[in-house]
């Protein structure tokens, strides 16, 4: 399976500035193609083939006086912009006929020069390398140090060069792994995912929300009320922009370390790990959405995923309607209703619950079914048979691996 394996870069002050002429030129060839595709398809004019786009934007640009300054950068990097607004055509006519399965795709727009975050990608066409001395070759911008956390597994097929919000320089490699399948554990696991507690586990054990957004509430409200009194278009503003930045990129880091941690145990602990299937944009919608978006669900369930996959073990969603809190884990009865504020109950049979950890074993119930039942109507081949769902789930997106770092790393 593809990961990806991030690095901090520290570029120096003339590779900073080659990076941000990468960055624009990178910019403009994407705005230039879509310009040139959108007008074609307002004036009625036939699709525009990707060889002619790329004649157009790039080798015949660079000719011109406007956009002669295009060969100061690795021309790689100039066809990875046009092959990323045609991912993004692609998407969006596949969210447009239902190919697509989740919310619907916008069609592309122009990047600005003003976003935040700016990323350019070099494949191995670009010939870019990890010298003897441990820094990053890119064409045209140098040898860049970089702080190795961790030995990369194999050799990378692309490097994405980001700069974020905060004005901090990363390297993001996409690395080809094998599957590390991990010995047989005797336990499975069903997860109730909730905000006062993060996650009830259907063995009884409740882990605290850690709120990382809440706790620096305090900190952050002061950055951005030093940001409000800056005057626009000021250097002090773009500082106290920063400073916004930082802290906010303090508490996503923060976030994602914990999970990161939080995840590899389960999945190293059981052998099976079943969670229910939560619309978190339709909860993020809600009164509850500051905390919805600062516990952080999704990213916890998608690292659960291919962890799972890589290590060999068994993950499922159960159905987010399945009534996990309403139904009793011991007679099955089912309740007709069971508000928030009820967080205990006993059942007509007799048996006590504590809510989420019933429900959590009502998970880990539902889950083991629809593995069972999955097993039975696919075939060996991880093919989908008539109602069951997919056992071996194809190649993703190369998923970001758990952070770590060497002593006295940053």
């Amino acid at each position: 399976m593809q990961l990806r394996y991030n690095y901090r870069l520290y570029p120096t002050p003339g590779q900073r500035d080659a990076l941000a002429r990468a960055f624009g030129c990178a910019r403009v060839v994407f705005n230039d193609a879509l310009r040139m595709r959108r007008e074609a398809r307002e004036h009625g004019l036939p699709h525009i083939s990707d060889a002619d786009l790329s004649k157009q934007v790039i080798t015949e640009a660079k000719k011109t006086s406007e956009r002669a300054w295009l060969g100061e950068v690795s021309a790689v990097l100039l066809q990875q912009a046009l092959a990323d607004l045609n991912t993004a055509y692609r998407n969006f006519f596949a969210s447009l006929t239902g190919k697509r399965k989740g919310p619907k795709v916008a069609p592309p727009r122009f990047r600005s020069k003003k976003d935040n975050r700016q990323a350019i990608r070099f494949t191995r066409n670009a010939r870019f390398s990890i010298t003897a001395g441990g820094k990053l070759h890119l064409p045209k911008i140098g040898d860049v140090p970089v702080r190795w956390s961790r030995d990369l597994p194999s050799d990378p097929s692309s490097v994405t060069v980001i700069k974020d919000a905060s004005g901090r320089y990363f390297a993001s490699f996409v690395v080809e792994t094998g599957d590390e399948p991990r010995p047989e554990a005797s336990s499975e696991v069903g997860i109730d995912l909730g905000l006062t507690h993060f996650a009830v586990t259907s063995d009884g054990r409740k882990v605290d929300n850690p709120r990382f957004l809440r706790k620096a509430e305090r900190r952050l409200r002061k950055a951005q009320k030093a940001l409000s009194r800056k005057e626009k278009g000021s250097v002090n503003r773009q500082k106290a922009r920063v400073m916004v930045a930082k802290a906010h990129a303090k508490v996503a880091g923060t976030r994602r370390d914990w999970t990161h941690k939080l995840s590899t145990q389960i999945i190293r602990d059981n052998q099976a790990v079943y969670v229910e299937n939560l619309a978190v944009s339709g909860l993020g919608r809600t009164r509850l959405a500051r905390s919805v978006h600062d516990a952080g669900w999704s990213q916890f369930v998608t690292m659960l995923e291919y962890k799972a996959k890589r290590y060999g073990r068994h993950f499922v969603k159960v159905d987010r309607w399945f009534p996990s809190s309403k139904l009793c884990s011991a007679c099955g009865t089912l309740r007709e209703s069971m508000p928030l504020n009820v967080r205990t109950w006993e059942c007509p049979c007799g048996t006590a619950h504590d809510r989420d950890i019933n429900a959590a074993i009502n998970i880990l119930a539902a889950g083991r079914a629809e593995r069972l039942n999955a097993s039975h109507e696919s075939g060996r081949d991880g093919a989908c048979r008539s109602g069951g769902g997919q056992v071996r789930p194809p190649h993703g997106v190369a998923q970001p691996v758990e952070a770590g770092s060497l002593r006295g790393a940053a």
